[in-house]
Order: structure tokens, then C-alpha cells, then sequence
């Protein structure tokens, strides 16, 4: 099997359809007999994997966005997997990693886990184990996609709503009364009543706590000049 290549037959990026919806599990090492190795474990538990020699091949190839994890190697030529982490970190990518490297140090393992990651583990490593940590991996990126989605929902309901009924949400989610909600708009308590039953249904919340928990997982950006 050939995995001295970016991807091979074997070890196929994300596909339309229903396979766009597998797990890929994503193997960065620069060293080929552990890619190889590596691989058929992944293929062995029914998960797909995709092997790259470096964080390069990675970055220059379309799955980083696909459902899954990655093994990670923590020292490779150029990007190490310490670098690779950062920089999934500051572009709002979390994916989540499990490290696998021949070379680890407690400050290492710390600043890795401090930053996300779901395991640090050192070659050689117990097949088991190392399976264990890819499908925390997958249950984690499983977890962080779905609250992802609600809270896409969510953004776009807000949309909908008129700038009053974004200010009147606000106040409610802040803990106005709906008396104190009409002085502080210039408006009337039948007003605020009708746009407070308004936010309710744009946004489809069953009761005031709800709103708030919404309110507070909304972006910022999208909060901005609500406040009144």
C-alpha cells in the first residue's frame, strides 16, 4: 500500500453523499511505515483515514473541515503538530487531536492538552489505546459540530427578528420588566408584550430561561447595538 503520498487509494479524502458524513480520521507523521501502520489499525475499526507526510500536505489538501480527528506527530520537518494546533486554534478550526510522538516532555504534553487536545500519546503506543482516544476524538468533534449547528439556527433566526423585537430580547434577557422594558424604548407595556411574544415565536423558545441561554450563545457581533 502506498502512503508515501499525500493520500492514497486507501486512504481517500471526504466524498460527496453519504461518505462525506463518515468519520475521516487525518494521519500526520513523517514517516512512512508509521503512516502505513497507522492506517490499517484506522481501517481495521471500519473508520477512514487519510495520511499526509506533513502539516504542508495537510494544509494544502480540502479535509480539514470534514468530520473526524487527527493523529498528530508532535516533530516533523517544518510545522511541527504543536504549530499545526496553533494554528487550527486561532482560524476557529477545533479539531480534535490526538498526539502521537516518539519524542514527547512533560512541558510538551502540558502545553498540548492545555490547548485541546484529547490525548498526548508516546510511540509505542497499545493499539486499543490509541483506538480508545481516536473515538473520543470523533465523539468530541461529534459533540462540537452538532452545538455548532443549533447555534448557526439560532444566529439565524435572530435575523429575522426587527431591530425593536433585538432590543426587547435583550432587555428580557437582561432581566427587565416589561414596564421597565416600555420607559427605557419610549414605548407602551402593550408594545413590549407584543414584541416579546413575537421574539418568542421568530425564535421558537418556550420560556424566558431559554431566551437568556440564547441570548448569552449568541455572537457578539450579532448582540451589538442591541442594548438600550
Amino acid at each position: 500500500m502506498q502512503l508515501d503520498q499525500p493520500l492514497s487509494a486507501r486512504s481517500a479524502p471526504p466524498q460527496r453523499g453519504s461518505e462525506a458524513e463518515q468519520p475521516l480520521v487525518i494521519i500526520v507523521d513523517d514517516h512512512a511505515p508509521v503512516r502505513e501502520a497507522l492506517s490499517e489499525l484506522i481501517l481495521s475499526a471500519g473508520l477512514r483515514p487519510a495520511c499526509f507526510a506533513s502539516t504542508r500536505e495537510l494544509l494544502d489538501a480540502e479535509v480539514l473541515n470534514s468530520p473526524g480527528c487527527m493523529i498528530l506527530d508532535v516533530r516533523m520537518p517544518g510545522a511541527s503538530g504543536l504549530d499545526l494546533q496553533h494554528l487550527l486554534t486561532q482560524s476557529g478550526n477545533p479539531k480534535p487531536i490526538i498526539f502521537l510522538t516518539g519524542h514527547g516532555d512533560i512541558p510538551m504534553t502540558v502545553q498540548a492538552m492545555k490547548a485541546g487536545a484529547v490525548d498526548f500519546l508516546t510511540k509505542p503506543v497499545r493499539d486499543q489505546t490509541l483506538l480508545d482516544a481516536v473515538l473520543a476524538g470523533i465523539a468530541i468533534d461529534a459533540t462540537q459540530r452538532a452545538r455548532a449547528r443549533v447555534a448557526r439556527r439560532h444566529a439565524d433566526r435572530y435575523k429575522t427578528l426587527t431591530r425593536r423585537e433585538r432590543q426587547v430580547m435583550c432587555a428580557v434577557a437582561l432581566g427587565r420588566l416589561n414596564k421597565q422594558i416600555a420607559f427605557d424604548l419610549g414605548i407602551s407595556e402593550v408594545t413590549v408584550k407584543l414584541h416579546r411574544s413575537n421574539v418568542m415565536h421568530k425564535m421558537q423558545l418556550a420560556s424566558v430561561g431559554e431566551l437568556v441561554r440564547i441570548w448569552e450563545a449568541l455572537p457578539a457581533e450579532l448582540r451589538e447595538g442591541t442594548e438600550t
